[in-house]
């Protein structure tokens, strides 16, 4: 799986322009939590689709706080973490958090 760093707000803007072409996964990933990284794990060690498919990011909501914040009004959704969002059209069309986080059901949405 090729992460790509979400690091700045500007970065979520290229996301919702990207997602018209590609759907993109955001990871919001807490780096001292074990249940984020069993889930982080646990998605890459599933993960079977191509990055035509779905491009996934990556955010470090412990560095990069205000960002995740910024994801979480952007999108409309609650803030969790480890949380998953696909975006698509600019719209979060689905999202998990925990141990729900499953590369099928991303499959199945995209």
């Amino acid at each position: 799986m090729n992460w790509t760093s979400i690091d700045h707000l500007h970065d979520v803007e290229a996301i919702i322009e990207r997602s018209s072409q590609t759907p993109c996964l955001i990871l919001k990933h807490s780096t001292t939590c074990p249940i984020s990284s069993l889930a982080k794990h646990r998605l890459e060690k599933q993960w079977d689709l191509q990055e035509v498919a779905i491009a996934p990011y990556y955010l470090d909501l412990l560095r990069h706080r205000e960002v995740s914040h910024h994801i979480a009004s952007t999108f409309g959704v609650r803030h969790e973490s480890p949380q998953v969002l696909l975006i698509k059209d600019g719209k979060c069309i689905y999202d998990a958090s925990h141990l729900d986080i499953r590369v099928d059901e991303l499959r199945q949405t995209a």
